[in-house]
């Protein structure tokens, strides 16, 4: 049994607190507010996010950041993207050396351009930071539905500790070197299922959507290769995996804010309707910033900022990504096999 506090009482922190407890494990859920703790104790259930799942008496909320940091062996960081930095400058003067923090979120910073474990171990140096992600909404993860990810991170040793603490009947984790093309991965998915909802509240059909899926991620693994990542990392959970749930499901959020853009929603609006922070809205830019950077050319989270940022017409959107010019699916191929001399 490990002593575990999860940061971060939302859907995600909430879900992963119910895993880790029904594992055996000694838990603290935090949130930064006293009066969400006091309702939730009174409730023992996040009645708008996570209804019908309950949270165990032997789970203890607070709002004591002090005492969560300084009791726990192991920390998951479970806020949005746009609070990891801020919530690690609050953690930083209690963390220990070598102390292990789990990050969930999924994201990039904008101005800075890093993953939230980079972000992390800057605030908190001493710190050994892994990442947890994978195709695993909260709702189904709360409801023990069985669900799969992959955990990253500096040590080998470490991070199959920390499969062991995570895993279940109802929860299998691998793990892998590959924490950049893991966190990109799960970051860049975002953008993508964005242009997913869009699809869908246009009216387009599966051919649409089945598209975007698959020159999303031929997008996302064009950047992630040239910046370091390994190509097989996305075409595994925390990629392809990650992609295929977050564009089909109704519990994405990302897609629900793309749904409500297609149906005439201004992105503000779209945000505002679905109550829970839209990553990919984030995320957004920064990826626009690291094709440009990285001189990777990436069509569709092009159109996904001029669609969010700039006001053009989504369906304007998808008309230039069909006509633009003419390409070879796969560039990667020999040279001798795109001439067509043998069949493939």
């Amino acid at each position: 049994m490990a002593k575990i506090s999860v940061l971060g009482a939302g859907s995600w922190g909430t879900a992963l607190s119910v895993l880790l407890n029904n594992n055996g494990h000694e838990v603290r859920l935090w949130s930064r507010f006293q009066e969400e703790v006091d309702t939730l104790k009174q409730t023992r259930e996040l009645t708008s996010k996570l209804p019908g799942v309950h949270i165990p008496e032997n789970i203890d909320l607070t709002a004591d950041v002090k005492n969560c940091v300084e009791t726990a062996e192991v920390i998951v960081l479970a806020v949005p993207s746009p609070y990891v930095r801020g919530t690690a400058e609050l953690m930083a003067p209690y963390v220990k050396d070598e102390q292990i923090i789990v990050n969930v979120a999924k994201g990039i910073e904008e101005k800075t351009l890093m993953t939230m474990t980079d972000i992390i171990s800057e605030e908190i140096p001493a710190a050994g930071v892994y990442v947890l992600s994978g195709p695993s909404h909260a709702e189904e993860v709360g409801r023990g539905i069985p669900t799969t990810c992959v955990i990253s991170g500096p040590k080998r040793e470490t991070a199959e500790y920390l499969q062991g603490i995570f895993m279940s009947p109802v929860f299998r984790v691998y793990t892998t070197p590959d924490t950049l093309g893991v966190e990109l991965g799960g970051s860049l998915k975002n953008v993508i299922a964005l242009a997913a909802g869009t699809a869908d509240g246009l009216g387009y059909g599966d051919n649409t959507k089945a598209a975007l899926i698959t020159r999303g991620i031929a997008e996302i693994a064009r950047l992630g290769t040239k910046m370091g990542a390994h190509m097989e990392t996305f075409y595994g959970l925390s990629g392809m995996g990650d992609l295929i749930v977050t564009c089909a499901s109704v519990h994405s959020r990302n897609r629900k804010a793309g749904y409500l853009m297609g149906k005439g929603y201004t992105m503000q609006q779209a945000m505002d309707e679905v109550k829970m922070v839209v990553e990919g809205v984030y995320s957004a830019k920064a990826a626009k910033s690291l094709a440009e950077k990285y001189d990777v050319e990436m069509p569709i989270i092009m159109e996904v900022n001029k669609v969010l940022f700039e006001d053009k017409p989504a369906s304007d959107a998808v008309r230039d990504l069909m006509i633009r010019d003419k390409k070879v699916e796969a560039p990667m191929l020999p040279a001798q096999t795109r001439g067509f001399e043998k069949n493939i």
